[in-house]
């Protein structure tokens, strides 16, 4: 390591000075120049060229853990822990890193609020569970909003849809989409909070009349809809948190790239570092 630093170092100050510094002789530092590349250090600069190809290809979003499970869908044999040191010696962290505070025991804290949609049987098949939310976005011309439908089988969003007016023409055009693109299974749960985008008549019309079986977070509960949630989070912290947009059409413009990223291409922990097409595949 230290003859590392001084390799480094050794175009700002003389190599004899640094050699002193340390207390280490020129020569074996001279000697350590000349000595072959390690097939262990040769690996390390293979990674690291992968590694900073991916974080960047993945938005920079991507931290250890995925960009780990990446690399062995790839091929390539290394531990997280290698990862994690290597990554430390680039100078890379996902851009998430620092966005939001870890406190621990906060996931055992709000699971035990129970949460109504843990207790059915986890869906074996895409189309058997549904959940809906929305979300507000912030653009330098004001405010809209963004409402998904997401299936709970492989975490894909179905449906979307966005509007500048909070009604539930927003929560039924990302219902309508979700309804004409992936025609769900008969008796599809559809799970939503209770709030009057969803409470409303027409609304609810519609659910039952596409002969889904309607659900709702018990009252002042959000977070039992944490599927949802989880995926606003991801959006947030991968994409709006980082950008101020101009005005609504790029911030639609974005957000539908992102959500095609995050079915096609994102790895997600819950589904074992798959994307959520690719575990439907493998799972067909």
């Amino acid at each position: 390591m230290i003859f590392a630093f001084i390799e480094k170092n050794r175009h700002q100050y003389k190599v004899r000075r640094l050699c002193e510094l340390f207390n280490v002789s020129t020569s074996g530092y001279y000697a350590w120049r000349e000595r072959p590349v390690s097939a262990h250090r040769q690996h390390d600069e293979q990674l690291k060229a992968l590694i900073k190809e991916l974080h960047q290809g993945y938005r920079r979003a991507y931290g250890a853990a995925r960009l780990h499970q990446e690399l062995r869908h790839k091929g390539y044999h290394c531990s997280r822990r290698r990862i994690n040191r290597l990554m430390r010696e680039m100078g890379i962290k996902a851009s998430t890193t620092g966005l939001y505070a870890w406190r621990p025991g906060q996931h055992v804290f709000y699971s035990s609020t129970g949460n109504q949609l843990s207790k059915l049987a986890k869906s074996t098949e895409a189309g058997e569970q549904w959940v809906g939310d929305f979300t507000y976005i912030k653009t330098k011309t004001g405010w809209f909003y963004h409402a998904v439908v997401l299936d709970l089988f492989s975490r894909k969003v179905v449906g979307w849809s966005f509007s500048r007016k909070r009604n539930a023409e927003l929560t039924k055009s990302a219902l309508r989409m979700a309804l004409h693109r992936y025609p769900p299974k008969s008796g599809c749960l559809f799970h939503s909070d209770q709030g009057i985008e969803y409470a409303a008549h027409e609304y609810r019309d519609m659910v039952e009349g596409a002969g889904l079986v309607r659900s709702m977070s018990r009252k002042g509960n959000p977070l039992d809809n944490a599927f949802a949630e989880s995926f606003f989070h991801t959006m947030k912290a991968e994409l709006i948190h980082h950008k101020l947009f101009e005005n609504e059409i790029e911030a639609v413009a974005h957000i539908v790239e992102f959500t095609e990223f995050y079915n096609r291409e994102r790895l997600h922990s819950g589904i074992g570092y798959q994307s959520p097409d690719n575990y439907e595949k493998l799972c067909a």
